[in-house]
């Protein structure tokens, strides 16, 4: 039986960062930037890798819907966010329902498409070859349209059960943004199942799923990388996939803390601010730490910004 009909709450108050003696102005500023230079750094690297026949390759296609899926993640938080730092700390419960459900769509969809990455270092290094073969667009694209899916299912299901519980006051929510363990907080009601399929969906089939196919891809391009007799083409493919790492390790274990645990251990204070790098600051790097890293697309964009700088003199 759901407990809609018991409902009472029909909007929420965001907290923000109240409890954080730093003027709201400070970091209205800052949060403000920071999302214009992920929305910079991103759509840069979208355009480049549609635009250059050069980057038209299985590696560049990924990067390209990391960015789109960076942009839009970030996209659901920050101006919220910046409202809330100025004037507006409201949000209905649906504009909350709504938030939360893109929030969980963009994580999952990123999970899954790093995972679609690392199968494609996986080729490049154990099949260099027939790579090309391999990749083809065809398979890019549905394992890409693959990852969304296991997004868009993942993110009604938690979605669902997270608005399903009754709120009956109060309804100030200690974060910035919708997220499941300050709302489930504020239920009046057990939250057992909600904590249940958190911990066993999410983390199981959302986290541990895509990063268990990781670690055994990576296992294989370890392995591969080691039967190589030139000491130059293993520093070559460890390089090919340094970044990739990085962003990994940093999205992984930004992400196990902030969600794969008991609810005992949450302390919304503290965990307020390990959510904004997860949210804020991540997609602001990936451009930085994996596509700006990458020869060619550094290529390109100098290529592209010559181009610019003679068409200006002209």
């Amino acid at each position: 039986m759901e407990h809609t009909n018991f409902t009472a709450v029909s909007k929420f108050i965001m907290a923000g960062f109240d409890d954080i003696p730093i003027p709201p102005g400070f970091l209205f500023v800052l949060f403000l930037g920071i999302y214009l230079v992920t929305l910079g750094g991103n759509l840069l690297i979208l355009v480049i890798t549609r635009t250059d026949q050069n980057l038209h390759t299985p590696m560049c296609f990924f990067l390209g819907n990391l960015s789109f899926l960076d942009i839009c993640y970030i996209s659901t938080t920050v101006p919220k966010m910046c409202e809330v730092l100025l004037s507006e700390k409201t949000i209905s419960k649906t504009g909350c329902a709504l938030q939360l459900y893109f929030i969980i769509f963009f994580e999952t969809t990123e999970c899954y498409l790093l995972a679609m990455m690392a199968y494609d270092r996986y080729i490049a290094i154990s099949n260099p070859l027939r790579y090309t073969t391999i990749m083809s667009p065809q398979l890019c694209l549905q394992m890409t349209i693959f990852s969304w899916i296991v997004g868009v299912i993942h993110a009604f299901i938690h979605t669902r059960l997270t608005f399903q519980v009754p709120f009956c006051g109060p309804n100030r929510v200690n974060h910035f943004f919708c997220d499941i363990p300050p709302l489930l907080q504020l239920s009046c009601s057990d939250t057992t199942l909600n904590e249940l399929v958190l911990y066993g969906v999410g983390g199981v089939f959302v986290g541990l799923g895509p990063f268990l196919f990781i670690l055994v891809s990576y296992g294989f391009i370890l392995s591969t990388i080691l039967r190589m007799s030139s000491a130059k083409g293993r520093q070559k493919a460890f390089s090919t996939c340094a970044s990739h790492i990085i962003v990994l390790t940093i999205f992984y274990g930004v992400g196990s803390f902030n969600y794969v645990r008991p609810r005992a251990s949450y302390s919304l204070n503290r965990d307020k601010l390990v959510s904004a790098f997860y949210n804020i600051v991540i997609p602001m790097i990936n451009p930085i730490i994996y596509s700006l890293r990458n020869g060619e697309i550094r290529g390109a964009l100098r290529d592209a910004l010559r181009r610019q700088v003679q068409t200006a003199k002209f």
